[in-house]
């Protein structure tokens, strides 16, 4: 990272942002034109976990080449300036790159749908219908590397 005084370098710190975020852009490359994607997720630590419909450019892509990039990111506070170039903005980011890889057996689907609900709820005992686990493309994301940012 150029400014390593906004480097965000505890791995606890990091993963605290990501945990107090409610969207993910997972960024993908179709034939060497990027295509980014909104997404709601999960996150265990050490994979990033997302659902989908069985078919669509997503998954068609992710087929041909698994290479993504996934950004979190958080608003802070506008910094107001006198002139127009000295206003800003505060956050706190996070940019994990990692490989898709497509979660087939049940269980592993279930664990992971359940990773989710819980990046948005304190429930912990959900069920899932079996015809809404065998129709959900679930999305395990191996983090390889991950870095954070604030300003």
């Amino acid at each position: 990272m150029r400014r390593s005084d906004k480097e965000i370098t505890d791995r606890a710190a990091i993963d605290d942002i990501i945990r107090r975020c409610t969207i993910c852009h997972m960024a993908m490359c179709d034939n060497g034109s990027p295509y980014v994607v909104p997404l709601n997720f999960g996150y265990d630590g050490k994979r990033i976990f997302i659902h989908c419909a069985g078919a669509g450019r997503k998954i068609d892509i992710l087929k041909k080449n698994p290479r993504v990039c996934v950004e979190f990111a958080l608003p802070g506070e506008l910094v107001e300036g006198e002139e127009a170039c000295s206003w800003g903005m505060g956050f706190e980011s996070v940019i994990a790159f990692g490989q898709a890889q497509f979660v087939d057996q049940a269980a592993d689907r279930r664990k992971a749908l359940a990773c989710m609900m819980a990046q948005y709820s304190e429930k912990t005992d959900w069920t899932f219908p079996e015809s809404m686990v065998a129709q959900t493309s679930i999305i395990a994301i191996a983090i390889e590397a991950i870095t954070g940012k604030r300003k």
